[in-house]
């Protein structure tokens, strides 16, 4: 689960990382109001959980109360990367001497937490990763143990502080440590952490992702969901008990199992396309589950054809089988069906999808290759 800027914000301020005061608006004469109270020159942002919202124009600097009120007015409703903005964070501007980017990930390859910095901060990050990868330093952390003042401190001098700015860099390490630890985030950052003119450290946008298995700890930070704010595909699927990412490819897939799911990505992919999207229905593919996966799917305009990939082990083939034949009948599909069954009685269920007239196949290589070719007819 993704929070707003303004919610990660305050997580980490909890935990004494510096940042500034913040007022969330919903509406043009709302951002106007808290210009004001602020005072002086402040900035306007989109809340969307999204990235990219600078490049789209959803940050916009205005000098007084009326020039936030027209930069509310045309940052609120606007869509970015298909997420309507509903409300905008107002701001003081900041004069910024420079720019520092400072995150921590739950890193799986290395088995604990890492914290990731660079002296390239700012929303181009991105392209440092890509292009300059030695310009992002690492330093893992064990959870257990936390972090000890001397890797923070180590971690600032490789960033080029002096003294008497490490002393205050330490503290918001340990914060941003204990933001991730306290809400099993998956990924928290800090881009950009600035200097101002007066060398004091402020976060000045900040981004938390909560793992969703762990929510079930934290019902303080499942009451922060923003339904309205969400993919809503993605709001869809849930309500569904599935779990579903959204793509950008053209073959729709519907599997049953997050392993497998992730391997017939990777088979669409090597078959020439892309996936629409990555989706576990779980549940033993059940008829209704089926149906509503071929709902979410078929909302989605990009989708030129289905691809079913099912491994019936306790679950037998052929009732699966009848399963998807029922969906097909609730749901009406407008774009081809491919279907690969292998497991119990895989013989019986594909004998009942070829009556039906859907084809039905063998092999993972061999489905996705039949999936992409009917994706890519006129």
């Amino acid at each position: 689960m993704n929070l707003h800027e303004y919610q990660a914000r305050g997580l980490l301020a909890a935990r004494g990382v510096p940042i500034t005061e913040g007022i969330v608006c919903a509406t043009a004469e709302e951002a106007r109001d808290a210009a004001e109270r602020i005072g002086g020159p402040v900035v306007v942002k989109a809340q969307v959980l999204t990235g990219g919202r600078g490049k789209a124009g959803g940050v916009k600097l205005a000098a007084d109360p009326a020039e936030a009120h027209r930069a509310a007015q045309a940052i609120l409703g606007m869509s970015i990367r298909d997420l309507v903005v509903h409300r905008v964070l107002v701001v003081p501007a900041i004069d910024i001497k420079r720019e520092i980017y400072l995150g921590c990930i739950l890193d799986r390859a290395q088995c604990c937490l890492t914290i990731m910095a660079s002296a390239d901060g700012g929303m181009d990050i991105e392209d440092v990763a890509a292009r300059t990868p030695e310009r992002i330093l690492r330093m893992t952390a064990d959870p257990f143990l936390g972090i000890a003042d001397y890797q923070a401190r180590d971690l600032g001098f490789q960033l080029g502080f002096e003294v008497g700015m490490i002393r205050r860099f330490v503290p918001i390490v340990n914060g941003l440590f204990r933001t991730v630890l306290e809400t099993d985030a998956s990924l928290c950052e800090i881009n950009p952490l600035v200097i101002d003119a007066s060398d004091q450290f402020i976060a000045l946008d900040a981004k938390l992702t909560v793992d969703d298995n762990a929510l079930y700890r934290h019902p303080e930070l499942e009451a922060m969901r923003d339904l309205e704010a969400e993919d809503p595909f993605e709001r869809q699927a849930r309500s569904e008990g599935i779990n579903f990412v959204r793509l950008d490819g053209a073959v729709g897939c519907i599997v049953n199992g997050a392993g497998l799911a992730m391997a017939t990505m990777d088979a669409v992919k090597l078959a020439g396309s892309s996936p629409a999207n990555f989706m576990d229905v779980a549940g033993g593919a059940r008829s209704e589950r089926v149906a509503a996966a071929l709902r979410i799917i078929l909302s989605d305009p990009n989708v030129r054809s289905i691809l079913i990939n099912i491994f019936g082990g306790i679950t037998r083939c052929d009732e699966v089988a009848r399963g998807i034949l029922r969906a097909r009948d609730e749901v009406d599909v407008s774009v081809p069906m491919v279907v690969r069954l292998v497991g119990t009685n895989e013989a019986d269920g594909r004998a009942l999808l070829a009556a039906a007239g859907i084809e039905a196949q063998t092999t993972m290589s061999a489905a996705a290759e039949a999936a992409v070719r009917l994706a890519s007819r006129p």
